[in-house]
């Protein structure tokens, strides 16, 4: 079993960061069910501080006891913490922040060593980001396609190119520098983590109003991005174990 915990952040993250949060592990331990939801999260965990980047499907993950800190990136926001390396580079993978830090890395390590619960860790984080603020270069292009991208009925690449003033290959270069993926791979992830946030009677109306063409193309997106059925889904059944995005 296991207990999650998201964390508001200060007003001026908000646009970077979507929340730090903690989930606490009982004795028994937890497997995790790690979703795909477009963001990068900063995590410590058993004194190790990593980067996770985005995923592209689903990961059962097996937690010890304890607590587990972390912070979330939203989509396309990744520059904050990874400086000039693409987030593409830690597509589906976790990786330690003194690999990609180096030297630097070590201070935060040092404090988050001083933190005994995963509050006080979680904290911390938000103070590094909040740290690194003045050095974040906005890609305000990107923010508007993740924006445009997020609807029910998101533009196709052309348009969006040309709402943006930009190529078809400039827009995919930097968005998935920025993002870790290409804009159709986000659409089909935030369209998933949608479908999952709605309430609805049947698996067509749920597929409509997420966005989906049918009930059959919500079927294949659910089963590809979380190894579940629609149906589990839909019932709710497996919220609770699939809160939080990482550890």
């Amino acid at each position: 079993m296991s207990t999650y915990v998201e964390q508001p952040v200060p007003v001026g993250l908000r646009d970077a960061v979507s929340c730090g949060w903690v989930q606490e592990v009982s004795a028994q331990g937890h497997v995790q069910r790690v979703l795909p939801d477009g963001c990068l999260d900063l995590i410590w965990r058993d004194g190790v501080l990593e980067m996770a980047g985005p995923d592209t499907g689903p990961r059962l993950v097996p937690l010890a006891p304890g607590g587990v800190a972390g912070l979330r990136m939203r989509p396309g926001t990744a520059r904050l913490l990874l400086g000039d390396v693409p987030a593409a580079e830690l597509r589906d993978r976790q990786v330690e922040l003194g690999e990609l830090w180096g030297p630097r890395a070590r201070p935060v390590l040092d404090r988050l060593a001083t933190s005994a619960r995963p509050a006080e860790a979680s904290a911390l984080l938000v103070d590094l980001a909040r740290a690194l603020l003045p050095e974040y270069r906005h890609d305000a292009a990107v923010a508007e396609a993740v924006r445009l991208l997020g609807a029910p009925r998101p533009p196709s690449a052309a348009a969006l190119s040309e709402h943006l003033g930009l190529s078809v290959r400039q827009l995919r270069r930097r968005f998935t520098a920025a993002v870790g993926y290409g804009p159709s791979t986000l659409v089909n992830v935030l369209r998933f983590q949608r479908a999952r946030s709605l309430d609805a009677a049947h698996l067509a109306e749920l597929a409509a109003t997420a966005g989906y063409a049918d009930q059959a193309h919500l079927s294949r997106q659910v089963r590809r991005l979380s190894g579940l059925t629609a149906a589990e889904l839909l019932s709710g059944r497996t919220r609770a174990g699939c809160a939080a995005r990482r550890s």
